[in-house]
């Protein structure tokens, strides 16, 4: 039976006042559980507060909307504090601790995307609280943590119990949380839209890769990233993952078709994605994406950190590798259709601009 790649929306899964907690679940999109795929979305309020946490899944994180603050332990190491804002990417390798704050009026988005290879749950992200109704320590005994702490039995009440929220609250008080500073960012976030492009062709689209050289974490998570923008009535070029990696695409702003061909030549995907769409792409399949009049933008892990694509289109197509003879006689055509075929496409790469 085809596993059903239909490009599905986000579900609440909890939050308050200070925000919400949204995750794309396997039993709606199988290749998730499938592809050993997670993704999940953080929303944060005004004064919004995610607790600290860690993951049993290295991610990448991006940075949908607003701006914020991000605290950022790595194991053995001290706290860095990032501010972060929209565009920014983040790669969250296992074992790190996080929390997330927001102080201005626009809502925090983050997106998280990541490997479950090794989680509880195939396809699922699981959190574990430091603190908050749900957190680690309100499952030890008194005796335990106390002695772990060194703290009294009063104490340890007190210090457990006050929290009774479940992964965000909203901040009321005096408190202060910790100013970002600047040199913490250093190979820790890097803004897409603002890095150095890795394509850029005219009326047709842009592309900003995220691998171990312009974010060397992205090694210890075990996963690359870019940063797809196509123009207005552009087409991205039918093509593959050539080194066995999947593709999990979200989409960021806009909206267009997407066919996914698997196999034997058989249409497996033909639909319209939208702002907030996530769909995967299978491995060796071949996906082409055109965009709407007010173009298309898409955010995507490939299971690989530095992945290798083959294009099918193009003036880097790989038919323009194979020799004459080899195309007359995979298509059956004679040398003049062949010769129109090779004399087509030999600017455009990757990206084609609409038709004029």
């Amino acid at each position: 039976m085809a596993i059903d790649l239909s490009p599905q929306l986000a579900k609440k899964l909890y939050g308050g006042n200070g925000g919400s907690y949204h995750a794309w679940s396997p039993s709606e999109l199988p290749m998730l559980r499938e592809g050993n795929i997670g993704a999940s979305k953080l929303a944060l309020q005004k004064n919004g507060f995610a607790l600290p946490r860690y993951s049993d899944s290295s991610k990448v994180a991006y940075v949908l909307q607003g701006t914020g603050v991000v605290g950022i332990v790595l194991p053995e190491s001290e706290e860095k504090v990032v501010a972060i804002k929209k565009g920014d990417a983040l790669a969250l390798p296992f074992g790190v601790v996080t929390w997330w704050y927001n102080k201005e009026d626009t809502e925090l988005v983050v997106l998280f995307l990541g490997d479950t290879s090794k989680a509880h749950k195939a396809g699922e992200f699981t959190d574990f609280y430091l603190t908050g109704s749900n957190g680690i320590f309100t499952g030890f005994s008194t005796e335990f943590v106390g002695r772990a702490w060194d703290l009294k039995e009063n104490e340890v009440k007190t210090l457990v119990g006050n929290q009774s929220a479940k992964g965000i609250v909203k901040l009321e008080g005096n408190i202060t949380i910790p100013e970002p500073k600047p040199d913490h960012r250093d190979g820790m976030a890097l803004n897409c839209l603002e890095a150095a492009l890795d394509v850029d062709i005219k009326d047709g689209g842009r592309v900003v890769v995220l691998n171990t050289k312009n974010l060397p974490l992205v090694g210890e998570v075990g996963l690359g990233a870019d940063l797809v923008r196509l123009d207005g009535g552009a087409m991205c070029s039918p093509g593959f993952s050539c080194d066995s990696a999947l593709q999990v695409t979200y989409i960021v702003r806009g909206s267009g078709r997407v066919q996914v061909v698997g196999v034997d030549g058989k249409r497996v995907l033909e639909t319209t994605v939208k702002a907030g769409n996530l769909f995967i792409v299978p491995r060796f399949y071949v996906v082409s994406k055109i965009a709407d009049p007010e173009g298309l933008e898409w955010f995507s892990i490939i299971s690989t950190p530095n992945p290798i694509f083959t294009h099918l289109a193009g003036s880097s197509s790989v038919w323009k590798a194979l020799s004459p003879t080899v195309l007359q006689a995979a298509f059956n055509v004679d040398s003049g259709v062949e010769q129109l075929f090779r004399s087509k496409r030999t600017a455009d790469a990757i990206f084609f601009p609409p038709p004029k």
